[in-house]
C-alpha cells in the first residue's frame, strides 16, 4: 500500500499540463480515479491522501475535458420569449484553449445554433460545419450559438424578426426582434463572459446568421452597435421589413470601423426576384451611412445550409480582416 501511495502521488504531482494528454496520462487518469474509488472504501485510508488525490485528479479531469471537447452543450431559457422552455446553447472552444490558460478569445455570436455544428441536430439534418471550419483553419475564436424557437406558430418567424410584419404564406408575424437582442445581450453574453476566456469589448465580439438570423444579424449590428462591431448577414429575410431596416439604418450611430459581410445566392435571387431588389437598396444604404460593406451575389448558391457552409471562408475572412 505504501509503495501505492508513492505511485500515485508522483503522477498526481508530475503530469505535465502544459501538454496535449497521450495514451500514456490518460491511463494514468484512470489509474487514478480507480485507486481513489479503491482508496474510499478503505475503513483505515489516509484521509489527507484522499483529499490531494482527488482535488488533483479534478484538475487533471478538467484540463483533459477542455482539450478533449471542442464544442459543449447545455439548455437555457429565454423567458421574456418561451417561459420556461428549454432550448440548446452551444460553444466551440478553439484547440488552443486548454493548452493556454492565460490567453483570451474573440467571440462569435451565431443565430440557428442547432444548424450550426451537428448534423444530428440541424433541421433539415445538414449543418454549416463550423467545427470543421474551425479546426481545419485553426482559427482562434469562441463561437456561441443559441437554438431558435421551434413552436409551430411561427415561433421562430416571430424571435427573429424586429419588426411586425405580414407575409402571404405565414400571415401576421408579432416582431420579438428586440427581446431577443436584449436577452443576448444582458443575459448570454455577460454569462459567457464570466465564465469564459473571452475578450468582450465591442471590438472582438461579432455575430452571424442566416435567412431570419441574417435579418437579426443585420439589426444587431445598426441597433446594437456599442456591441458587436462586425457581422455576417447570409441570404437575410429583407424585402418584408425594407421600409423599417431603411428607416433604422438612417438613425444608426454608426462608427467608421463597422463591418458587415452580406450575401445571397443567385439561385435564391431567382425564385424571388423582390429580393435582389431590397438586397441592392439595403447595401446603398448601409454604403451611405459608411459601413465598411462586402456584399456577394453567390454563384450558384441556393437558400439552405450547405450553401451558407460555402461561403464559411468568405465571411470569415470579413470577420478577421485586419488592414
Amino acid at each position: 500500500r505504501g509503495l501505492n501511495k508513492v505511485f500515485y502521488y508522483f503522477f498526481a504531482f508530475t503530469i505535465d499540463f502544459s501538454q496535449k494528454f497521450t495514451k500514456t496520462s490518460v491511463f494514468v487518469i484512470l489509474a487514478l480515479h480507480s485507486r481513489l474509488c479503491y482508496t474510499r472504501n478503505e475503513k483505515k485510508a489516509d484521509k489527507s491522501y484522499r483529499k490531494i488525490l482527488r482535488r488533483r485528479l479534478f484538475c487533471i479531469l478538467r484540463q483533459a475535458e477542455m482539450e478533449a471537447i471542442v464544442v459543449i452543450r447545455w439548455k437555457v431559457t429565454i423567458p421574456e420569449l418561451t417561459g420556461d422552455a428549454q432550448r440548446m446553447a452551444y460553444l466551440y472552444f478553439p484547440e488552443s484553449y486548454g493548452r493556454e490558460p492565460s490567453r483570451r478569445y474573440p467571440v462569435l455570436y451565431m443565430f440557428d445554433g442547432h444548424n450550426v455544428f451537428f448534423d444530428t441536430d440541424a433541421t433539415y439534418g445538414k449543418c454549416w460545419g463550423m467545427q470543421e471550419y474551425m479546426d481545419r483553419t485553426r482559427t482562434q475564436m469562441i463561437i456561441a450559438a443559441v437554438e431558435c424557437d421551434h413552436s409551430p406558430d411561427n415561433g421562430r418567424l416571430r424571435e427573429y424578426s424586429p419588426y411586425t410584419f405580414s407575409d402571404p404564406q405565414f400571415g401576421l408575424i408579432t416582431g420579438q426582434g428586440k427581446h431577443t437582442m436584449d436577452w443576448f445581450v444582458h443575459t448570454f453574453k455577460p454569462y459567457i463572459d464570466s465564465r469564459y476566456r473571452t475578450i468582450p469589448d465591442r471590438r472582438h465580439t461579432f455575430i452571424a446568421g442566416s435567412s431570419m438570423g441574417g435579418l437579426m444579424s443585420l439589426y444587431a449590428v445598426m441597433a446594437y452597435n456599442s456591441y458587436f462591431s462586425r457581422g455576417a448577414a447570409l441570404s437575410p429575410y429583407l424585402h418584408a421589413t425594407e421600409t423599417e431596416i431603411t428607416g433604422l439604418i438612417r438613425q444608426a450611430l454608426i462608427p467608421p470601423d463597422t463591418v458587415l459581410y452580406m450575401d445571397y445566392g443567385s439561385k435564391e435571387l431567382k425564385a424571388h426576384p423582390c429580393a435582389l431588389e431590397s438586397f441592392g437598396r439595403i447595401c446603398s444604404r448601409l454604403m451611405e451611412k459608411g459601413v465598411l460593406l462586402e456584399s456577394r451575389i453567390v454563384p450558384g448558391g441556393e437558400h439552405c445550409e450547405a450553401s451558407w457552409e460555402r461561403q464559411i471562408p468568405f465571411f470569415m475572412n470579413t470577420l478577421l480582416y485586419q488592414p
